[in-house]
């Protein structure tokens, strides 16, 4: 099966959990800016964790269905439609033959994830299909999508072709779980989203009044901002030596100091090695929140310790498993659906009879 690409919108890119391996050899990782979304929507559609899925910037594409497909839409606050009908993000969607998905826009947060059914088919490039844009490789001949662009998908899981043909319930999140953990919904424009960080391992470069202040300190970020880093703007943080660090590796999360003193953390597209030295690093948990914040966007540091990190990260990683099993329960679940906001009906049309769920959009 295929999808047309209608418009390509604004930076749509073919990505999954990135390029592992290959950072001794000096090969960047990639990968999904917010990991967190990704996994929900290819869990939505029944795919691997790790299945190639797009990544939209700000405005989504157009893509049409060249069969019956399932899909789905994550990521911050999307606005999604289907033939220009709104439609559910975080809920698996049927997109019957000659239909399309836009991605219209995003209410709130930067980037947002579509999984079809069967994964995004392109070659893998060193044991991934994400789009490398500076060094063009993976994802479609590495570059971004462009408008008439065909892509090919795999092959569905037993689970996608149950939903498709009704045999099981569409996939949806649990809005109370979704709520807790997409924290960019519980900010108000202007308000500064709490990012938690590690200190070290350079930050005996640093005056301890720096290293002090780091906690609790508010940044903007910058318009010089991307997939490779995100440079902040605020408060300098002081070198407390001059003198120079070997060069050594780099992570997902990683904070920089250049000479200026203004901090540069490190994203999906980061280098392998770097020469300035690291105050600190942005725990796993909240990489999600800081992918989907944006040039303008003010982020409050809160420097917590490593057992405290490594806590947060396995309720983290628990509560997504106990989302997806959630999904699977309820996907199995038979008629009626009992989901809040959603009334059944039994309806005899020349006299068949036909099980019908009605849920109001706002």
């Amino acid at each position: 099966m295929s999808i047309k690409v209608i418009n390509s919108g604004l930076m749509t890119t073919i990505q999954d959990n990135g390029r592992m391996g290959y950072q001794a050899s000096g090969m960047q990782v990639s990968g999904d800016m917010d990991r967190y979304s990704a996994s929900i929507a290819n869990a939505l559609v029944g795919n691997d964790g790790d299945a190639a899925l797009l990544e939209c910037t700000y405005l989504g594409p157009e893509l049409e269905a060249s069969e019956d497909v399932l899909v789905a839409v994550t990521g911050g606050e999307p606005k999604v439609l289907v033939d220009n009908q709104p439609a559910h993000a975080y809920e698996s969607l049927i997109l019957h033959k000659g239909q399309h998905l836009k991605v219209a826009s995003m209410e709130e947060g930067t980037r947002a994830y579509i999984a079809i059914d069967g994964g995004i088919d392109v070659p893998l490039v060193l044991g991934s299909h994400s789009t490398n844009l500076k060094l063009g490789i993976g994802g479609a001949d590495g570059s971004k999508l462009y408008n008439g662009e065909v892509l090919n998908t795999g092959e569905p899981s037993e689970l996608a072709k149950s939903i498709l043909s009704g045999q099981y319930h569409v996939r949806h999140t649990d809005h109370e779980f979704m709520q807790h953990h997409h924290l960019w919904h519980e900010n108000h424009p202007g308000d500064s989203h709490e990012i938690r960080i590690v200190l070290g391992p350079q930050d005996d470069y640093f005056t301890p009044e720096a290293v002090k202040a780091l906690d609790g300190a508010v940044y903007t970020i910058s318009n010089e901002s991307d997939r490779m880093g995100y440079r902040l703007e605020g408060e300098v943080i002081h070198r407390a030596t001059q003198k120079d660090m070997i060069t050594d590796g780099i992570v997902f999360g990683s904070i920089q100091v250049p000479p200026n003193g203004q901090p540069i953390i490190m994203m999906a597209d980061h280098q392998t090695t770097g020469g300035y030295p690291k105050i600190a690093t942005v725990i796993s948990a909240d990489l999600p929140l800081l992918a989907q914040c944006s040039p303008g966007s003010k982020i409050t540091f809160k420097v917590i310790s490593v057992e405290e990190a490594q806590d947060i990260y396995i309720s983290f990683r628990k509560a997504l498993q106990e989302q997806i099993a959630l999904m699977d329960e309820e996907a199995a679940e038979e008629w009626p659906d009992r989901r809040p906001g959603v009334r059944n009906y039994n309806l005899k049309i020349d006299g068949q009879l036909f099980r019908v769920s009605v849920e109001q959009i706002k």
